[in-house]
């Protein structure tokens, strides 16, 4: 049985900054997925830079932290190896490390489900510039800050479109499949550097790039509701909602040393969905 003294050092240990005197990127931070993992960081003690695209929210979310030595915004589209660079660049001249590479920034290309004879090529090379070649920058140049130092965390993030088909447009699930093999193939080269590299696959979750998805949707709370009913519907757990934080939660696990043994792994997110034939039904409610 416990002691009080073993019970109280247990309390701290899970209270306390996971992150502390870690340094972090996060790709796509300004909303959604991204900002969540990154606010969730800086609660653990991690010195964050969030890139993104959208200049006023991404300000405004570093602004609201209220730590402007500690939560920095770089203005930065992920398909531009410079911009890439540069964010790496800032971490390493403000803090002098990178510990933590969230490849996050994605786009969906549209919640139209073409029937793939009447898709057009640029539309797909474009989804597949940000989704992949995005990753491929972020892996790339977190890399070359990780290497020296023969240490490091990069989390990509998936979906359960990298396992499945019939999940999404075409080009959202081919480039959810390869930043799943670009993730592994990573994890095989940078393990000699002792640099993890690992993959977050979650369900249906309630962002802005997700809720058009569902029949009607839009970024109004009602409209979360409905996304919502609308997963549900499919949905393997019953009974929760999946949210952005427990997405973000599961990036925490990947970033920190509670994971120090755990790479090309993909974390799936999902309530059992994937484990689960739909195509039979036999475990309709």
């Amino acid at each position: 049985m416990a002691t009080e003294a073993e019970t109280v050092a247990k309390d701290d240990s899970l209270s306390a900054k996971r992150l502390e005197g870690k340094v972090a990127i996060v790709t796509g931070g300004a909303r959604g997925i991204g900002r969540t993992t990154a606010e969730l960081f800086h609660q653990h003690g991690a010195k964050v830079i969030i890139v993104d695209v959208l200049d006023e929210l991404g300000q405004s979310v570093c602004a609201a932290r209220g730590d402007p030595d500690g939560f920095l915004y770089s203005q930065g589209d992920v398909t531009v190896e410079a911009d890439v660079a540069a964010a790496v660049d800032l971490a390493l001249a403000r803090f002098g490390r990178l510990d933590i590479m969230v490849n996050n920034a994605g786009v969906s290309g549209g919640n139209e489900r073409h029937d793939i004879r009447e898709m057009e090529l640029d539309r797909f090379r474009r989804v597949l510039a940000v989704n992949v070649d995005g990753v491929f920058l972020g892996i790339k140049h977190a890399a070359r800050a990780m290497v020296p130092r023969r240490s490091g965390s990069i989390v990509c993030i998936g979906s359960v479109a990298s396992t499945m088909g019939g999940f999404g447009p075409h080009p959202y699930a081919a480039s959810k499949h390869a930043v799943l093999g670009l993730t592994r193939s990573a994890a095989a080269d940078l393990g000699r550097h002792g640099i993890r590299v690992n993959c977050v696959s979650p369900y249906g979750v309630a962002t802005p790039l997700a809720i058009p998805f569902s029949e009607g949707g839009d970024s109004s709370s009602s409209s979360i509701d409905g996304f919502h009913h609308y997963v549900g519907q499919f949905a393997n757990l019953k009974g929760v909602n999946l949210t952005v934080d427990d997405v973000a939660q599961a990036v925490l696990y990947l970033a920190g040393d509670e994971s120090k043994y755990v790479s090309g792994l993909n974390l799936v997110v999902d309530g059992g969905f994937t484990c689960v034939n739909h195509s039979f039904g036999i475990y309709k409610p």
